[in-house]
C-alpha cells in the first residue's frame, strides 16, 4: 500500500491554516510530507469500524450509534456501559438509548469518563469488540439574570455559555500546536499531553486550537484531563494583506475580500471557486465526523478574522447538521453575519468589547500577546522577535501586565463577555506571544498565574451598580 500527499501549502486552495511559503509574522514554515500518524489495522470481515455517543441529561439518557461493517443475519451488536467496573446499561442493535440514573457528568473540574464495550455476537460468541470511553456533559447557552431590569422588573440579562445547565465563564489560551523540531508533528505522546497539564497548571479551563486539527490523542487527553476545547477550521485563504503579493494571481484574486474587524458592517466574502468550496464543507465534514465523539469539544469555529470566509450561513447550517449537540462560533473575530450562536471579537492587546449584540453570546476569542523573549530558546536569535503587546524584559513585567488585563477582562464579565481566549500558549517561530517558549519553557511563576486566571473564571456575572436593583 502506497499513501501519497500532495501539498501546495499557500500555493494552493487547499485549508492548511497558518503554513506559508513566505513565513513572517503570524505566518510560519510550511509543513511537508504526512505529518500524523498513520493507523492501518488489519480487521475481520464483520467488524466494528466506529461509534459515535451523545448524551441527554436532562433525560438521563446515553445515545450510542454504532457503524458495523459485514453483519450476518443473526449477529447482533451488544452495548455496555460501565462505570468504575459495574455495568450501568447495556441494549442490543446500532443505534441504542440507555438509561443512565443519577449519571455522573464530566466537568473540567471532574473529568468523569465511562467505559464502554461494544461487541458483535455470532450465536454466543463475539466476532469482534471494541473497548471505548464515553462522557455525559451537555453544552448549552443561558440567558442569566445579571443586568439592569425594565421599569416593570423584566430581566434584561445576557446570554452566558453553559455547561451541565450551568452557567460557565470559559477562559484559556490560543493554543496553535506548532512544535519546533517537528512544526505541525509533536515528538511524542507525552508532548502532545504536556501542553494541555500545562493549561491545567495555569487555571485554564478551555483550550482554542487554533486553525489546525490535531491527532485524536490530543482530544483523548482533553477528555482524560478536563479541558473544554474550542475546534478550529483550518483557513483555505488569508483576507486581502500584503501576504497575497507572494500567491499567483488567481489565488491572490480568490482571498482578495475586507476583514471588517470591531464591526458588523463594511466586510466582504472571499471570491471563494466552486471547487475551492466543495473542498472545504468534503473537509470540515470529515474533521466534524472524525472528533465529535470527543466530548472536549464545545464549539466548532469554521472561519477566523475573514481569512476564506464565504457563504456564513450555508457552512453555518451545515456546521449544526452534521453535529447538532454543541454550538456554532461563526467568524471568530469578523466578518459578523448572526448567524451562529457566537458573536466573537478579537482586540489586541488589552480586552476589549467593542462589539455586542444581546442575541449573541458574546466572547472575546483573541487578546493579549503580551510579549517575552528569553535568550537561548527563541526561533530567530537576530532581532525579528515581536509581540502585540511589544516585549518585556523580566517575567515579572509579564505577570505585571497579564494581571492589569486581566483585571479589565473582569469589568468585561460583568458587562455580558461570556469567555475570552489569552494569545497564547507558546511561542511559535519569531512570534513570541507565548506563556511558555517554544521549546516550552514555562516564562511566568505558574502558582501566580493561575491565581489570576481562577480569580477571572470565579468572576460574578453580575455587579451591582448605583440605581441597579437586582429584584
Amino acid at each position: 500500500m502506497k499513501v501519497r500527499v500532495k501539498d501546495d501549502s499557500d500555493q494552493g486552495w487547499q485549508p492548511r491554516g497558518k503554513q506559508s511559503a513566505h513565513p513572517q509574522g503570524i505566518w510560519y514554515t510550511p509543513v511537508s510530507g504526512i505529518w500524523q500518524s498513520v493507523w492501518m489495522e488489519a480487521v475481520p470481515f464483520t467488524h466494528i469500524a466506529s461509534y459515535y455517543a451523545s448524551s441527554d441529561i436532562d433525560k438521563g439518557e446515553l445515545r450510542v450509534q454504532v457503524d458495523a461493517r459485514g453483519l450476518g443475519e443473526n449477529d447482533e451488536v451488544k452495548v455496555v456501559l460501565k462505570d468504575g467496573g459495574s455495568r450501568v446499561a447495556e441494549a442490543v442493535g446500532t443505534d441504542v438509548l440507555l438509561s443512565v440514573p443519577e449519571p455522573h457528568l464530566w466537568s473540567p473540574s471532574d473529568p468523569h469518563l465511562y467505559d464502554l464495550l461494544i461487541s458483535v455476537q455470532r450465536k454466543g460468541k463475539t466476532v469482534d469488540e471494541v473497548k471505548g470511553y464515553t462522557t455525559l456533559r451537555k453544552i448549552s447557552k443561558i440567558r442569566t439574570d445579571d443586568s439592569y431590569r425594565t421599569s416593570k422588573g423584566v430581566p434584561q440579562g445576557y446570554l452566558r455559555l453553559a455547561l451541565n445547565n450551568e452557567p460557565l465563564f470559559q477562559f484559556g489560551p490560543l493554543d496553535q500546536g506548532w512544535w519546533p523540531d517537528g512544526l505541525y508533528t509533536a515528538p511524542t505522546d507525552e508532548a502532545l499531553r504536556f501542553d494541555i497539564e500545562k493549561a491545567k497548571d495555569w487555571g485554564f479551563n478551555m483550550i482554542r486550537k487554533h486553525v489546525k486539527v490535531e491527532p485524536a490523542r490530543w482530544y483523548y487527553w482533553c477528555d482524560v484531563l478536563g479541558m473544554m476545547v474550542w475546534q478550529d477550521m483550518p483557513n483555505i485563504a488569508d483576507h486581502n494583506n500584503k501576504a497575497n503579493a507572494n500567491r499567483p494571481g488567481e489565488l491572490a484574486a480568490a482571498q482578495h475580500n475586507v476583514w471588517a474587524n470591531d464591526s458588523f458592517v463594511g466586510g466582504t466574502d472571499c471570491k471563494v471557486p466552486a471547487e475551492w468550496k466543495k473542498n472545504y464543507y468534503k473537509e470540515w465534514g470529515e474533521v466534524i465526523d472524525a472528533f465529535k465523539g470527543f466530548q472536549c469539544i464545545v464549539l466548532w469555529v469554521p472561519f477566523n478574522e475573514a481569512w476564506g470566509q464565504f457563504d456564513t450561513q450555508k457552512v453555518v447550517e451545515f456546521t449544526r447538521e452534521k453535529d447538532p449537540t454543541r454550538l456554532v462560533n461563526e467568524a471568530s473575530g469578523g466578518n459578523f453575519h448572526l448567524c451562529g450562536d457566537i458573536l466573537d471579537a478579537h482586540h489586541y492587546p488589552e480586552p476589549m468589547m467593542n462589539v455586542f449584540e444581546r442575541t449573541m453570546v458574546n466572547v472575546l476569542g483573541e487578546y493579549g500577546g503580551i510579549g517575552y523573549a528569553i535568550k537561548d530558546h527563541i526561533w530567530y536569535p537576530y532581532g525579528k522577535n515581536w509581540g502585540y503587546a511589544g516585549l518585556c524584559t523580566s517575567a515579572d513585567e509579564v505577570l505585571e501586565r497579564y494581571k492589569c488585563y486581566a483585571e479589565r477582562l473582569k469589568l468585561h464579565i460583568c458587562t455580558g463577555c461570556a469567555a475570552a481566549v489569552y494569545t497564547q500558549t507558546t511561542d511559535v517561530e519569531v512570534e513570541v506571544n507565548g506563556l511558555m517558549t517554544y521549546d516550552r519553557l514555562e516564562k511566568v511563576d505558574a502558582a501566580t498565574l493561575r491565581a489570576i486566571n481562577e480569580d477571572v473564571i470565579a468572576t460574578p456575572f453580575w455587579i451591582k451598580y448605583p440605581g441597579n436593583k437586582k429584584n
